[in-house]
């Protein structure tokens, strides 16, 4: 990969990492301001319930994402970026570019999928 390339991606990660880690931190300021004082009944305080278990749920969504940036971007520093962990080939650009801190090429991450679905069977 050419070094335009990879400080193409390196600012794609580290302007993700900036929006991923004000989502978490917005996620965690409105579950603190959620008042469980302010239901006036039953459907208010599950709707209250409901709110903060979809917030702590994208908040751990936000921070896996947090760090497979972190990881990637230290792949650029030890100069692995771009190659997959499995066949150890390049990356396509074009997969990069929609996933930037993708660890395989497309081949091998259907392949690790499919052994996925087939462990939960």
């Amino acid at each position: 990969m050419k070094k335009n390339d990879i400080e193409f991606f390196k600012e794609l990660l580290l302007s993700r990492k900036e929006q991923v880690l004000k989502n978490i931190d917005g996620a965690a300021k409105e579950i603190r301001d959620m008042d469980i004082s302010d239901a006036r009944d039953d459907a208010d305080l599950a709707n209250l319930n409901i709110s903060s278990f979809i917030g702590q749920a994208l908040s751990v969504q936000q921070s896996k994402e947090l760090f497979e940036i972190e990881y990637a971007l230290g792949k650029i520093e030890n100069g692995t970026y771009g190659i997959c962990e499995m066949c150890e080939e390049e990356i396509s650009i074009q997969r990069l570019k929609i996933k930037s801190h993708a660890k395989y090429c497309i081949i091998c991450r259907e392949i690790v999928e499919q052994t996925k679905n087939k462990r939960s069977l």
